[in-house]
């Protein structure tokens, strides 16, 4: 599901737009936050990694997938090419816009470690505790906003710490 199944934002799709949500686009958050948590646990590999690469890579990162699913978005869609618009590019670029905002805490979070006396492994760590917890934190506040029940946000949070515990463990076996 490269779109987070959004068919809201396609060109040409009227009779299928859904309203858009408010608060946003929570599934781009969501995926923006996972793959911050990713890009942190794969720089593992490499041992401790510098901080001004780790942030240039959080945001680079985020800024590259957000343009890759702009552009699966417009093209993915053969009705998008015959109603391409500024416009329609505009708005489909807005709304994938939080998988980039989903970096800045991670990054922001690195470039802080030092104010806590933080070595290179603990930043690493530091920020990937704040992409998982950002990543729970966007899936309960989007089950909230749509109404779910405590069960349902209970479980969608529960099921967002399994996804970030695996990118944990990843991390933890690749150091």
């Amino acid at each position: 599901m490269a779109d987070g199944g959004n068919t809201d934002d396609r060109a040409g799709d009227e009779g299928r737009q859904r309203p858009e949500q408010p608060g946003g686009n929570y599934a781009g958050a969501i995926y923006g936050s996972l793959l911050a948590a990713s890009v942190v646990a794969g720089t593992a590999t490499f041992g401790p990694f510098p901080r001004l690469g780790l942030l240039l890579l959080l945001l680079i990162t985020g800024l590259v997938f957000w343009a890759a699913h702009v552009y699966a978005l417009l093209v993915g869609d053969l009705l998008s090419y015959r109603h391409l618009t500024w416009a329609t590019i505009r708005r489909v670029a807005g709304h994938e816009w939080p998988i980039v905002q989903a970096a800045v805490l991670p990054a922001v979070a690195v470039a802080v470690s030092p104010l806590l006396r933080l070595g290179l492994e603990g930043t690493a760590w530091f920020a990937l505790s704040v992409a998982v917890a950002e990543q729970i934190g966007w899936a309960s506040t989007a089950a909230v906003r749509a109404g779910a029940s405590l069960r349902v946000v209970v479980v969608s949070g529960a099921v967002n710490l399994v996804l970030g515990l695996v990118i944990v463990l990843a991390k933890a076996q690749l150091h």
